[in-house]
């Protein structure tokens, strides 16, 4: 998967929190480096379409600088950041940290002056780095469900009954998908136990219960078909190898019905 293909319009962040921030990655990390100008602007107006957040470190200071992406020239390799409200960039070395779709996003850029733009303090002009190193998040690969299957995780919390659709699937875990309402209580770091994953189309039926699940990330998508939505990132923490075997199965039933 590319790290700008989306699957659904997102809708654009408010400024982000403390909570927000995002560390850099470290040295020893098996990250790459994207280095054409095409697809650092294509990650940029990604970043600026979604708001995420954007964590800047500078030297001595622990705490990074927040803001996000606030626009990307379409023609040359410029943007601009949009720092919180109150923050300052101090002049020298800055390092950016993101995270964008399945991959942590980082790259540096220097200014001895962060000029911002005129009577618009938190607003500073920026030229595309020359890299930016790039590092996968994801141990495994996810597959989208097809159309025409119905994939499902039924799961109990504080005696309330769930029964979530899946919209794509990995050995490592899952996302969820449907309306806020539905998942009312499902909050990031909450443990899901029992967690039973049905697979029902024309031809077949399989099922296997997963020990445990954590939800790792909860975030606002737009479809144009469905409206808002809310995607719940899971990520499986307790499964048994007889477990691990049949979640096999289940990825090789959705490939094939996608091929």
């Amino acid at each position: 998967m590319l790290l700008t293909e989306h699957t659904a319009v997102t809708i654009r962040r408010g400024p982000p929190r403390p909570q927000d921030a995002i560390g850099q990655i470290p040295a020893a990390a098996n990250s790459y480096d994207m280095t054409t100008e095409d697809d650092i602007g294509d990650a940029l107006t990604s970043l600026a379409a979604s708001g995420d957040a954007i964590s800047m470190y500078v030297s001595g200071v622990r705490e990074p600088v927040l803001g996000r992406i606030l626009s990307v020239d379409p023609e040359n390799p410029h943007f601009v950041m949009e720092l919180n409200e109150g923050s300052v960039l101090p002049p020298g070395k800055v390092t950016f940290v993101t995270v964008l779709s399945n991959a942590k996003i980082q790259f540096r850029l220097t200014n001895q002056d962060w000029k911002s733009l005129p009577d618009q303090p938190h607003l500073i002009p920026m030229i595309f780095p020359e890299t930016c190193a790039v590092l996968n998040r994801r141990a495994f690969e996810r597959v989208e469900t097809p159309l025409g299957v119905t994939f499902t995780a039924s799961f109990e919390v504080n005696s309330k009954m769930y029964e979530l659709p899946i919209y794509d699937f990995a050995q490592g875990g899952m996302g969820l998908r449907c309306t806020k309402s539905a998942t009312k209580g499902l909050l990031k770091g909450r443990k899901l136990v029992e967690v039973r994953l049905e697979l029902e189309s024309e031809s077949e039926s399989e099922s296997v219960v997963v020990a445990e699940m954590e939800i790792r990330v909860t975030r606002s998508v737009r479809s144009f078909l469905l409206g808002e939505q809310l995607h719940v990132g899971c990520m499986f923490t307790q499964v048994s190898p007889e477990a691990e075997n049949d979640i096999k199965t289940l990825l090789k039933h959705i490939n094939h019905a996608t091929t």
